[in-house]
């Protein structure tokens, strides 16, 4: 590359982090004081007038949520991409849409979650941060017309902007961007990601004086010898999150098969989490929860009221996630590690009192192993502690705990985590830890449509013929319909006689073969192809129906690979 070319992109590209930067860090200031905006109006001005009063308990905390559910309910109905907490969809957008979210998604989703969230939703607000510093991110790389990859790269980089401001962390903030999301990491390509990270973490902490509200005791530090009971807890707690996990979709299945009214569900949410959070009003199950998490570590919380938040929290936020609301997992996954882990620890140190253990450690140590095995990305929340902690003393237990958890839970998920799980009830195949360029390459982009194909009623001579004519040496086989019943190529002809030649090759298809969809990645089909020995993978409609829409071959994913891998990097 010219010298003058290459100032000219470099240029241009950390033009667009910083400016990317800005603007997700911005996003991030005006989400948050939204949220505390509409805290102020439900908590501080209609609780009051709604309070009633039954053995101690306000029962005003009940209706706040479903009154909250009602206001966004239009929206959620309208635009339903905004449920959930919306780093599926960010995936989602760099895999399959080229890096493109609509713009309009930011600013409702900005305003749906902040009225969620304020009202007492048991739902985080970092999911959404991030979504929004995408979606933004992505309407400027959209309005300059850049490159496809250069907007997955952008988009990306909002994202970690977000995250990077929430939580003061923006080292932390650029691995979960990469870990989670940009499945292309090259050294190169790095530098813009962490720019975006640092400019979005600063504006935040410009405006706001703090990013993540948790005051988190320094010099906090624990024995060697309590390695093995971390490296327990992250066993226990890798369990605890793949079947969170399950539970969380299992639970979104049963509100989608209520023959009601969206906003009916919204309500029943709303209520049933408005009920939870009657009995603990101060501990964090209504909202983020931060409030909760900062007293768990302090050490301020009984045992026993550990375990209710924990569990509780669980539930809360299952029920606002699988009735539709729109908010995020992050915190509440935080939440539930820091809680469940000071509960951990409190047990050890009554079970082993003259080690000195401090709970402190569990804590922390626990918001890094659910987290970890939950979305599936260690290293994010290994540096997340180092960064809030600002040390390097609790790492051997962090790393012990969070990695533990993480291979757990995979083992569990398959391959699979929490945002990977809501693209798979849409049919878009994503395994997390797989080889980064081949499982960012859709199917749809690279299969050839409109291929050349042979009738089970054609016979072995036909199919001579048209290896002749076509140069292919593999075909797929179909009925009058159109659907795939199998493959058959040169080897299915060769050392044949003519007697055999002329019978059709329906009488010749293997019983076990292949098919794609197009929601796969090429990662899917390449290992499909090596599994069951074929030249060609037939791409049909669905799994439900195997109409033939087009074909793909080794060839053409080696071809996309090293396209890809050009795209990618963005020196060339």
């Amino acid at each position: 590359m010219k010298v003058g070319k290459y100032i000219k992109k470099w240029t241009t590209v950390l033009l667009l982090s910083l400016i990317i930067g800005i603007v997700g860090g911005f996003g991030a200031v005006i989400f948050r004081k939204l949220i505390s905006l509409m805290r102020g109006l439900f908590f501080e001005v209609l609780l009051p007038h709604i309070s009633i009063y039954y053995n101690g308990y306000n029962l005003g905390y009940i209706l706040l949520p479903a009154i909250g559910s009602i206001i966004v309910a239009p929206i959620i109905k309208k635009y339903p991409e905004l449920k959930g907490n919306g780093i599926p969809e960010v995936i989602e957008a760099v895999i399959f849409k080229k890096g493109e979210i609509k713009g309009i998604l930011a600013l409702l989703k900005t305003l749906v979650t902040s009225i969620t969230i304020g009202s007492g939703g048991s739902v985080g607000r970092e999911g959404p941060i991030g979504f929004i510093g995408a979606s933004l991110a992505s309407e400027l790389s959209q309005y300059f017309n850049l490159s496809p990859e250069m907007k997955k790269l952008l988009t990306t980089c909002g994202l970690a902007a977000g995250i990077a401001g929430t939580f003061n962390t923006p080292l932390a903030g650029a691995m979960f961007a990469l870990e989670v999301v940009y499945m292309g990491i090259f050294s190169i390509n790095l530098v813009p990601i962490f720019l975006s990270a640092v400019v979005g973490n600063t504006v935040t902490l410009l405006f706001l004086g703090e990013a993540f509200e948790v005051n988190i005791p320094l010099q906090i530090v624990h024995a060697h010898i309590e390695l093995f009971f971390l490296f327990f807890m992250g066993l226990i707690f890798g369990i605890l999150a793949a079947y969170w996990a399950k539970f969380l979709f299992w639970l979104t299945d049963r509100f989608e098969n209520v023959k009601a009214p969206l906003w009916i569900k919204l309500v029943l949410g709303g209520l049933s989490v408005g009920f939870i959070g009657m009995f603990f009003p101060n501990y964090g199950i209504l909202g983020v929860g931060y409030e909760g998490m900062e007293l768990a570590i302090a050490g301020l919380i009984p045992l026993t009221i550990l375990i209710l938040l924990g569990i509780g929290k669980m539930l809360a936020t299952s029920i606002m996630i699988s009735s539709g609301h729109s908010g995020g997992i992050f915190a509440p996954s935080l939440y539930i590690g820091a809680l469940l882990g000071a509960a951990y620890g409190t047990i050890l140190n009554l079970l082993f009192p003259n080690i000195g253990i401090n709970p402190a450690v569990y804590a922390l140590a626990g918001m890094a192993a659910f987290f970890s095995g939950l979305i599936q990305a260690p290293i994010n929340q290994i540096l997340m502690v180092a960064e809030i902690t600002k040390g390097y003393a609790l790492l051997p237990g962090v790393i012990t705990s969070a990695t533990t958890s993480f291979l757990t839970a995979r083992f569990i998920l398959k391959g699979s985590s929490v945002y990977t799980l809501k693209l798979e009830r849409k049919g878009i195949h994503i395994k997390t830890g797989r080889p980064v360029v081949l499982e960012t390459i859709p199917v749809k982009e690279i299969m050839t449509i409109n291929p050349v194909f042979v009738y089970k009623w054609n016979t072995l001579n036909d199919v001579e013929e048209m290896v002749g004519k076509t140069g292919h040496d593999c075909f797929p086989v179909v009925d009058e319909n159109m659907e795939v019943l199998g493959v058959v190529g040169v080897k299915d002809f060769l050392n044949r006689s003519q007697r055999i030649k002329a019978l059709p090759v329906g009488r010749f298809l293997r019983k076990g073969y292949a098919l794609g969809y197009p929601t796969e990645t090429a990662h899917d089909v390449f290992e499909k192809l090596m599994r069951y020995d074929q030249n060609l993978l037939p791409i049909v409609e669905s799994p439900e129906s195997k109409r033939l829409i087009g074909v793909i071959t080794k060839r053409d994913i080696y071809k996309a690979y090293y396209r890809a891998i050009r795209e990618m990097y963005i020196e060339n």
